[in-house]
């Protein structure tokens, strides 16, 4: 028997609300059967975010802050604690019914982490995990942050990786609420440029295998039709955005 089939769908830069409401429509669409399991790739605009019981203390900027940082801040419905997004990260949104995978939302959190550590491991990075906390780290320094939701076994959000972002903005959260532990990138790692694409299509690699999956790329639009979307203010603003 073959993979079942993961549609892959690369935004490039988009809002995180356009992302977040787009996903609220792809789990409905995934839930019904209308569509098969999705992997959107996507960057944001500089955000900042907190899951569902973060503590608003981790957030170290007040609105003036924000606004010299050009960033929005925004409660998600997501597990985990404050982060942020922006551009040089790779975040990852997979919209996977877990009911064809395994009923385990921790082993699917472990699975996201398989993945990153395995992409890493393509560029020379060696990544790990570290008892208690969920991401992934090299030595003390997170390098991927990881926050989903699960709704009738249907996955939405996902994970964020530090290819190449300002590290700065770090400053000015705790983030994930973890006070004794660094933020690192591959680039900075590295010491030098990350190509992008290469990163994108390890990660696909690498997804693809640890879920079993068939990778199809589909781009915005055709997602949008595929999924049958007919709220045309969501697909106004993908189509924008993309």
């Amino acid at each position: 028997m073959g993979n079942d089939l993961c549609l892959v769908v690369r935004t490039g830069r988009i809002d995180y609300l356009v992302a977040w409401e787009l996903q609220k429509q792809l789990v409905q669409a995934r839930a019904s059967g209308a569509v098969a399991d999705m992997l959107l790739l996507v960057e944001h605009p500089p955000t900042y975010t907190t899951g569902r019981g973060g503590d608003d203390r981790n957030a170290l900027f007040d609105e003036e802050t924000l606004r010299r940082l050009g960033a929005v801040f925004y409660h998600s419905d997501r597990g985990g604690d404050i982060t942020f997004h922006g551009p040089g990260q790779l975040v990852a949104y997979p919209i996977i019914d877990l009911k064809g995978w395994n009923r385990d939302v921790h082993a699917y959190c472990r699975s996201l982490e398989a993945v990153i550590i395995s992409t890493l491991a393509d560029f020379g990075i060696s990544g790990g995990r570290i008892q208690g906390a969920t991401g992934v780290w090299v030595g003390s320094e997170k390098i991927a942050a990881i926050g989903v939701r699960v709704s009738r076994w249907v996955t939405s959000h996902g994970f964020a990786l530090n290819v190449e972002p300002d590290l700065s903005y770090f400053r000015h959260i705790i983030p994930c609420g973890i006070r004794d532990k660094g933020i690192t990138s591959m680039a900075r790692l590295l010491e030098t440029s990350v190509d992008r694409e290469a990163v994108t299509r390890s990660v696909v690699q690498h997804f693809a295998q640890e879920f079993r999956r068939d990778p199809t790329e589909v781009t915005p639009p055709e997602l949008i039709s595929l999924a049958g979307i007919r709220d045309e203010e969501v697909a106004g603003q993908v189509n924008i955005w993309y």
